[in-house]
């Protein structure tokens, strides 16, 4: 894929700089979301991580960048985001362990197929599905920012179905999603997943979650669990030591157990 855009595109460090990435001026833009998503996913070197909806490549780079080893495929059905995600991965010398597929999640096995996406090709599987609802909020008139953040009633069931598809048994899905769509995470992994565990994120003290950290594994029967929250933020508005070690010095997020 070499297709070049003349989307107007901005140069941006995240990591504390340890990963560059070229991003489109407008719309989507690289959030604290895709680098947590990236710190909560557990993978180890040798092993084959897929994300889904992978925009600029953002989580996937993350990923890549602080387990040595590791097979990334890049899951984009924006061309033109997927050749930033392509380009980024050679600019941060990442390519060599990762390859971009432009693809709907939603696509046919055969499409999967054709693309070199295997079923129980991957150990790991992470996504930041759209998860705004058109009915309940107001969505962007940028089209490229409400493609990524727009969803239907069906799309979260339709992206766990194509994560536990990608899974070999006992993989692991990591995903980041709304704090108040946590009952829609439960009910759409019930049917393929178990050993679900939910660590919220609070922006600040004493203030509500805002999103959730899931991890869940393809197969299981294990019950649910709660994890210790990370809050973002400290009542003095700065972000709290855990905060700055994952998001500028590229710390992993452990889970309980892990």
């Amino acid at each position: 894929m070499t297709a070049k855009t003349e989307l107007e595109t901005t140069e941006d460090a995240v990591l504390g700089g340890r990963l560059v990435l070229r991003q489109p001026r407008r719309g989507h833009r690289i959030g604290h979301d895709a680098i947590l998503l990236a710190a909560a996913t557990d993978a180890r070197p040798g092993e084959h991580a897929v994300e889904l909806g992978a925009g600029v490549g953002a989580a996937g780079l993350a990923l890549a960048q602080r387990v040595a080893g590791l097979k990334v495929t890049l899951i984009e059905i924006d061309p033109t985001l997927a050749a930033l995600a392509e380009e980024n991965a050679a600019r941060n010398r990442l390519a060599d362990g990762v390859r971009v597929a432009v693809l709907d999640v939603t696509a046919s096995e055969r499409a999967f197929s054709r693309a070199g996406t295997e079923p129980g090709m991957a150990a790991r599987v992470l996504m930041n599905p759209p998860f705004h609802d058109p009915a309940r909020q107001n969505v962007s008139p940028d089209p490229q920012r409400r493609l990524a953040h727009t969803a239907s009633a069906d799309t979260l069931a339709q992206w766990m179905r194509r994560a536990a598809s990608l899974l070999a048994p006992s993989g692991t899905l990591t995903m980041i999603w709304r704090a108040d769509g946590l009952a829609d995470v439960l009910a759409a992994a019930n049917a393929d997943f178990g050993a679900v565990t939910v660590l919220p994120i609070y922006p600040r003290p004493n203030a509500a979650a805002i999103r959730i950290l899931v991890h869940a594994v393809k197969g299981s029967r294990a019950p649910m669990a709660l994890a210790p929250g990370l809050t973002l933020n400290g009542a003095d508005a700065r972000p709290t030591a855990a905060t700055e070690a994952i998001l500028r010095g590229g710390a992993d997020l452990r889970w309980p157990g892990g």
